[in-house]
């Protein structure tokens, strides 16, 4: 539980959510409920004293929806089109709802690109730190509209820890449809245990990610643990819980045993540009 403590003095909090924990499942429509409880969660968050990011999934997703397409698109112009029109309503919607806490946000577009360039990397550092100052949100997605790399490889689990290096973050929460990491798929084995604390990510751990679950996200296991690599590696911890119960945000950082944690274990020549161009499970 030391280490469970130790997240009530984060300072910096980047939080993830998947398209699967924003959208009704049996329509594909935005589930406007839960996305009025993760701001409100979060702008609480911000209140108490701690610097907020926001990585959130879903343009594609609304944007099928908008267009009155049946399932979600395969081709790249598509999937391009969608996210087009879906990233615009997503974000309208984001802006709308922080307000009524009168809590200011503001929308970051990134690709793989600017992350892999040095001078890129640098400004986008700096914006975050300008808007951070000036105590706005900053809502981040990958800019899917003219980035082929990022939609081919296609969530942002990786996006989120990437992000969490570049602001230097404390924490990492990725929200998702599963308790954690377990020793197998729950789904499929019922005697599946889910893993607390992961010290150190070994072959053994990576062998425990199984694929995406849910038919309206698009990652799985394998790439949340690719992320807790890049974050683990830049001095950040990482906690993967569900997104069942939004209030879980404020009990991780509370301290409260939920989720799996994942604990830092900084390089001293941390550099992320090998995750991005090396990484098995973001490169096939």
């Amino acid at each position: 539980m030391e280490n469970r403590e130790k997240l009530k003095d984060k300072k910096r909090i980047v939080v993830k959510v998947g398209t699967s924990s924003l959208i009704h499942p049996k329509t594909g429509q935005l589930n406007l409920f839960r996305l009025e409880k993760l701001v409100r969660v979060l702008t609480d968050i911000h209140n108490s004293g701690k610097d907020v990011i926001l990585v959130s999934s879903g343009a594609i997703g609304v944007g099928y929806k908008a267009l009155g397409l049946k399932e979600r698109p395969e081709s790249l112009p598509m999937k391009q089109a969608c996210s087009a029109v879906g990233q615009g309503q997503l974000m309208m919607i984001y802006q709308k709802l922080f307000a009524e806490y009168n809590q200011g946000s503001a929308q970051i577009l990134i690709t793989k690109e600017t992350m892999l360039n040095d001078m890129r990397r640098f400004n986008a550092r700096n914006t975050f730190n300008q808007l951070l100052s000036l105590g706005i949100i900053p809502i981040v997605n990958e800019n899917d509209t003219v980035s082929t790399e990022e939609i081919e490889f296609g969530d942002n689990d990786t996006l989120s820890a990437v992000v969490t290096a570049v602001v230097e973050g404390d924490l990492l929460i990725l929200l998702t449809d599963i308790d954690g990491l377990y020793t197998d798929d729950p789904h499929k084995n019922k005697r599946a245990r889910l893993i607390s604390e992961v010290p150190v990510i070994t072959e053994e751990i990576e062998n425990m990610a199984k694929g995406a679950v849910t038919k309206v996200g698009t990652g799985g296991m394998a790439t949340k643990i690719a992320a807790a690599n890049i974050v683990t590696d830049c001095g950040a911890d990482m906690v993967i819980a569900n997104s069942r119960d939004l209030n879980d945000l404020n009990r991780i950082i509370g301290g409260r045993e939920i989720g799996t944690l994942f604990l830092a274990h900084k390089r001293e020549h941390f550099n992320f540009r090998k995750y991005l161009t090396e990484c098995p499970y973001l490169n096939s």
